[in-house]
This record gives C-alpha cells, sequence and structure tokens, in this order.
C-alpha cells in the first residue's frame, strides 16, 4: 500500500506508456480530495512539454527542472548538448522545498534511464527522498514481464509502489483482459485511452473514477 502524501515517483515500465496522462490524472483525482499538488518533470528531452501538458489537464501546477533538446535519455540528452547534467542532491533539495501536501514527480522513460551527473536513476531520487512509486505499464502483451521487472528493482531498494494501466484500449482484447487480471503488484487503476483528448473539464472531473485510493476520501492506494 502506498500514501500519497509528500514526494511520489510516478515512473514506468518504458518509455511511451503514458506516464505524463497518469500523473495529471493523478494531480487532478487529489485535487478532488482536497490535497494540494505539484508536479515536477525531473527532465524533459525532445520537443514535447510534458509539465504544460499536465498543467493543461490537470489544473495543477507543474514544472521541469531541465529540458534538453534531443529527444533521448536525460544523461544522454545533456551530454550531446553540452547543457549541465542534473544533480542527484539538488533535485532532492528541490523536491523537500516545495510547499504542496503532495509532489508528483515524473520520471523519463523506465525506472533505471539514467537522469543526470553520475548516472543516477529515477530509483535512486525516490531512495533519497523515500517516496512510494507508481508503475505506469501498458495493457499489452508483454507488460507482465516488464511491470514485475519494474516491480523487483523498486522492492530491492525498500521503494513502496502500485500499478497503475497508463492507457485501457476502447476495444481490449484478450491479451488486455486477462493482463488486467494477472499484473503483479498492488492495483491502483488504470487511464482510458486518449484521455489527454478530453476536454480539460471533463478530465478533471473523470480522473477520480479512474483510481482507488482505499477508504473513502483517503489518497491511499
Amino acid at each position: 500500500m502506498i500514501t500519497f502524501e509528500g514526494p511520489v515517483l510516478v515512473t514506468g515500465t518504458d518509455t511511451g506508456v503514458g506516464k505524463t496522462v497518469a500523473t495529471a490524472a493523478l494531480a487532478a483525482a487529489l485535487q478532488r480530495l482536497g490535497r494540494s499538488v505539484e508536479v515536477i518533470k525531473i527532465a524533459q528531452t525532445g520537443d514535447d512539454d510534458d509539465a504544460a501538458e499536465v498543467t493543461r489537464l490537470s489544473g495543477a501546477p507543474a514544472r521541469a527542472l531541465a529540458s534538453y533538446p534531443d529527444p533521448l535519455a536525460p544523461y544522454t540528452a545533456a551530454r550531446r548538448s553540452g547543457l549541465p547534467l542534473l544533480k542527484l542532491h539538488d533535485v532532492a533539495d528541490t523536491v523537500l522545498a516545495a510547499k504542496a501536501e503532495v509532489v508528483l514527480l515524473e520520471g523519463a522513460g523506465g525506472l533505471l534511464v539514467q537522469l543526470g551527473e553520475g548516472g543516477w536513476t529515477a530509483r535512486d531520487l525516490a531512495v533519497e527522498l523515500g517516496a512510494p512509486a507508481v508503475v505506469v505499464a501498458r495493457a499489452a502483451l508483454g507488460t507482465l514481464n516488464h511491470t514485475a521487472l519494474t516491480l523487483e528493482a523498486l522492492s530491492r531498494r525498500g521503494i513502496d509502489a502500485a500499478v497503475l494501466v497508463g492507457a485501457w484500449p476502447a476495444e481490449p482484447g484478450l491479451a488486455e483482459f486477462e493482463n488486467m487480471r494477472d499484473l503483479p503488484g498492488e492495483r491502483l487503476g488504470w487511464i482510458p485511452d486518449r484521455a489527454a483528448d478530453l476536454a480539460p473539464e471533463v478530465f478533471r472531473l473523470s480522473a477520480s473514477e479512474w483510481f482507488d485510493f482505499g477508504e473513502p476520501g483517503s489518497p491511499r492506494a
């Protein structure tokens, strides 16, 4: 079980699994429960602006701590661009200085992608902060292995985690239905595919229906 208090890492089993929409949905749902929420994108690469998308969908304040032009892993993108690498302790200090009750930390790619100086990862940041993790997973074939590996990597460092399906298809097949039954770990919920296409007002109203936080009014998974 994880508790949404203080920093919470939002990571993924891979790139493109829906972390940004999942982060926005979590922010929207937690705000409807009366919690103050801030979102920090650890490092942004390429042309996308995930922090702006989170704010557009959820209304929560969001920012990126670093931005690099190439659509690569942050460590690689920083090296290629010559821009400064993020330092783990500086990022941790920034997170701890945030005033919101819940600080959602969106990673980049999968859990063990190198994010900054010395090759530190989202898992290292979670350990530094004592933060639990939300693992965003796919619904399709391959997700059982990827999810189990990610949860094992978190467990080895003593990090509590819950699993969230990032894009549940409008017309799921046999694999998706069976994967939903067999996904390992604590289940937090699922987000419908193309949720980002909803009007922000609809997105924010709908978000609470996509999660199971435990007891009514309690932001727990």
